[in-house]
């Protein structure tokens, strides 16, 4: 098993939205191979489980306010466990690929002749349609999906493309979502997106206490605030969004809510 991660070696591996039986085999193997594992906070706690006990752990995880470590001293701390020999593994939250700031790791790891590789993960929009039962797309309707991240630098304004992403025929996926919700639904509507236009919100995506609201555009901003909190909240903003879950797989409410708006806690 050891042989999967060669000494000196770096994956970026996708630990998906937290529930360990969303990950792929392959990162399974990963994580069992490894001799050291940097972890997002993010990372689901049965997936921190499948770290083995003599496997060295580092959390490294950045939440909004609140940064136990840096960008660069997290590259750091790669590069120098690769260089030690280690055979390293750097568990992301949801797939590598999208908000994860892999490229800095990559560009860091790269400087130093470190060779890296990527196990991709399923992502927490993916994830998140799969318990609300619904597609991310729809023929003929939501032609397109568009991941959008919600978090800007410092307090810089969040300076999108809105009267692209207001245009009809697909789906958003605004990760980070939480802080710019009442931001989104104004620019949104600003642009010409139908203020009715469906949304989901969802936290904790595939974990116990996952929770997703249903609700509608020019009301995001009062659910948001209802939502848990623990965790960042994926929106989910389009036609396809609309599409319900067969009566026989609804589960109970997650919360109270306002009149005419529809929970779920699976």
């Amino acid at each position: 098993m050891a042989d999967l991660i060669a000494p000196g070696e770096v994956w970026l591996v996708g630990a998906g939205p937290g529930d360990p039986d969303l990950l792929t085999r392959k990162a399974e193997r990963l994580i069992a191979a490894a001799s050291i594992v940097f972890h997002d906070a993010l990372v689901g706690p049965g997936v921190l489980d499948l770290i083995p006990p003599h496997v060295a752990r580092v959390s490294v995880g950045k939440r909004a306010g609140r940064h136990s470590r840096t960008q660069p001293a997290i590259d750091a701390l790669l590069v120098e466990a690769a260089q030690a020999g280690h055979r390293v593994v750097r568990l992301k939250g949801g797939d590598p690929s999208i908000f994860a700031r892999s490229t800095e790791e990559i560009d860091a790891l790269a400087r130093h002749g470190i060779r890296v590789r990527i196990c991709p993960g399923i992502t927490a929009a993916s994830a998140a349609a799969a318990s609300a039962g619904i597609s991310l797309t729809l023929r003929g309707t939501a032609r397109q999906l568009r991941f959008v991240t919600a978090h800007a630098r410092d307090s810089d304004p969040l300076d999108l493309d809105w009267a692209t992403l207001a245009a009809p025929g697909g789906t958003l996926a605004f990760y980070m979502g939480r802080g710019a919700a009442r931001h989104i639904s104004q620019q949104l509507i600003a642009h010409g997106l139908d203020a009715a236009t469906p949304v989901l919100v969802a936290t904790s995506v595939s974990l116990p206490g996952e929770c997703l609201v249903h609700t509608r555009l020019d009301l995001l901003a009062l659910v948001i605030g209802k939502a848990p909190d623990i965790d960042p909240a994926l929106i989910l903003v389009g036609e396809a969004v609309r599409r319900r879950a067969p009566a026989e797989i609804e589960k109970q409410l997650c919360k109270s809510s306002p009149p005419g708006l529809q929970h779920r806690n699976p």
